[in-house]
């Protein structure tokens, strides 16, 4: 995908904060760095943003329980002039970067997405840390991860694991300098109107099996066969990596394959500045990235990931200790 005339405009849920509201997040942070200076993979750490997070701007609490009450057509909200870092280091290039050290940037995503539920990591994905460096990798370019720089297949985040994220927050700490790079991110609620009566049968079945992406290691558990449309049949959720996941059968590839095109035709690719938060309702929509030609100098692309769950007692058995990471 190329070009970003060829996408629909976004059926905005987006808040672009004023500037006395951008020094209100930015207080709200520096407080909480001065008094909280635990890691921030810590339960003090995630207390003590948690507690802050209640004293964000009224306009962004509203339009984050706003966003996690119903997604809207595109399942995707934007936030835009968040603060960042004054100081932002040379873009990370060593596989599985995380940060472990609170910032104005992992502060203000983490809040932010501990108002749409409980911040959650996995063991084996970047040692379980719960801010993650979304940057391009020397040496995997082609690979189908967070890591590559080629086009990035649409998919449901950790599509694989039945205690996925139901949010997923990307926060750009510093933008393409070539100005290509594209957040893309397509909804089930523009793409179901575009299938057939047919195909949306054959993609409630369970008709399909998702292999874990790179990051995760080789599987622990054989994948179970499932549907790609799950829940309401006139308001479904999505469950599919284009990467990662098979169809079973003719039919059900032929599905897959009129799905896939419908998400095309819906999706949406979002140039990410400086301070902007994109967070993908992970139930609702797949995302993916096009393609860019990083320069490996410290100027590349570079995001914050973290991911959120609405029913934190749900994974309580895989989490040790009742700690945030998942098995």
């Amino acid at each position: 995908m190329a070009g970003t005339e060829t996408y629909p405009p976004l059926h905005k849920t987006m808040l672009r904060l004023d500037d006395i509201q951008r020094s209100q997040v930015a207080l709200l942070t520096n407080g909480l760095l001065e008094t909280a200076r635990e890691p921030l993979d810590s339960t003090e750490w995630l207390d003590a943003a948690r507690a802050a997070s209640a004293r964000l701007p009224g306009e962004l609490l509203a339009a984050l329980r706003s966003f996690r009450h119903d997604a809207g057509p595109d399942a995707v909200l934007l936030i835009r002039n968040l603060p960042v870092s004054s100081t932002v280091p040379p873009t990370p290039t060593e596989a599985g970067s995380v940060e472990r050290t609170p910032t104005t940037s992992t502060a203000v995503i983490t809040m932010a997405m501990l108002q749409l539920g409980e911040v959650i990591a996995f063991r084996n994905e970047k040692r379980g840390a719960l801010v993650q460096n979304v940057v391009p990798v020397p040496g995997k370019e082609r690979q189908q991860s967070n890591a590559g720089s080629v086009q990035l297949e649409m998919h449901s985040e950790n599509a694989f694991h039945p205690h996925r994220p139901d949010f997923v927050g990307l926060l750009s700490v510093r933008e393409d300098p070539t100005d290509v790079a594209r957040l893309c991110t397509s909804s089930v609620r523009r793409a179901l109107p575009l299938l057939s009566e047919g195909t949306r049968r054959i993609l409630s079945e369970q008709r399909f099996l998702t292999e874990p992406p790179p990051s995760f290691g080789e599987p622990e558990s054989v994948p179970l066969a499932h549907a790609l449309l799950i829940g309401a049949a006139d308001d479904p959720d999505l469950l599919v990596d284009f990467a990662a996941t098979h169809p079973l059968d003719d039919q059900a590839a032929a599905a897959m394959a009129e799905l896939r095109d419908a998400l095309t035709t819906t999706t949406l690719a979002l140039p990410l500045r400086v301070g902007d938060l994109a967070v993908v309702d992970n139930r609702l929509a797949v995302h993916g990235r096009t393609p860019f030609a990083p320069r490996y100098d410290g100027s590349d692309r570079w995001l914050h990931r973290v991911y959120a769950c609405l029913d934190y007692r749900r994974s309580r058995a895989e989490r040790e200790n009742g700690g945030a990471v998942l098995r």
